[in-house]
């Protein structure tokens, strides 16, 4: 799975409509250019190709009073809203997404209920324990990768990431069933988007030919 998808469905979704300089902007604001492909162009292309699969709406704007060019402004269907929601959850639960993905997914997290939130978490739990438990039938930690020859570092470094990726996935779970954040249901989300006009501390401002469109 592309993290983009999700990224851009995922700020189109929080704004209710929006062009696609605001979803290049969120998605700035949020570090997405760095750790993800969420690359200006990558961001309008998807705009452009999930629009065409009936994920997006596409609305065509008047142009400003103050002379500016007309934009698309672009709103999540319930085909998409559906899409949406099957790709946080895949991503939530599934032990082997790249990063991109998984940090996307917890960005959006809490559109969920917090209870399955929790049940998905624990789901890629289970999985890196059971990936765990198949690397090691053939390579045992405690013997330490030379028993592998320098291969046994590839091993020693899977085994690493399993680890520590199911100590942060349970320290999640913790906070979130401590009460930690405001889930689907409960209340008023945290606002992660800009402010119409709000300045954006993170931006490249390195202009692309789809900012205007």
């Amino acid at each position: 799975m592309s993290a983009i998808r999700l990224l851009v469905l995922g700020a189109v979704r929080m704004h209710g409509r929006a062009h696609g300089y605001q979803v290049r902007n969120d998605l700035e604001y949020w570090g997405a250019h760095e750790w993800s492909n969420a690359k200006p162009g990558s961001i309008y292309h998807a705009l452009k190709q999930m629009a065409k699969q009936g994920l997006l709406l596409a609305h065509e704007t008047a142009p400003s009073t103050a002379g500016g060019p007309p934009r698309t402004e672009y709103e999540v269907t319930e085909k998409g809203l559906d899409e949406y929601r099957a790709l946080l959850r895949d991503a939530i639960r599934s032990y082997d997404r790249n990063m991109d993905v998984l940090s996307a997914a917890v960005g959006f997290i809490v559109d969920l209920p917090r209870e399955e939130a929790v049940a998905l978490l624990k789901e890629r739990i289970e999985g890196i324990r059971e990936w765990r438990e198949a690397v090691t039938e053939y390579y045992t930690p405690e013997g330490g990768p030379e028993s592998l020859g320098h291969i046994g570092e590839i091993m020693n470094l899977w085994v690493h990431s399993a680890d520590s990726g199911a100590e942060w996935t349970r320290g999640l779970v913790a906070r979130i069933e401590g009460g930690a954040y405001t889930f689907a249901g409960e209340g008023d989300p945290f606002v992660g988007v800009l402010a119409d006009g709000e300045e954006n501390p993170y931006a490249t401002g390195v202009p692309d030919p789809g900012d205007d469109e």
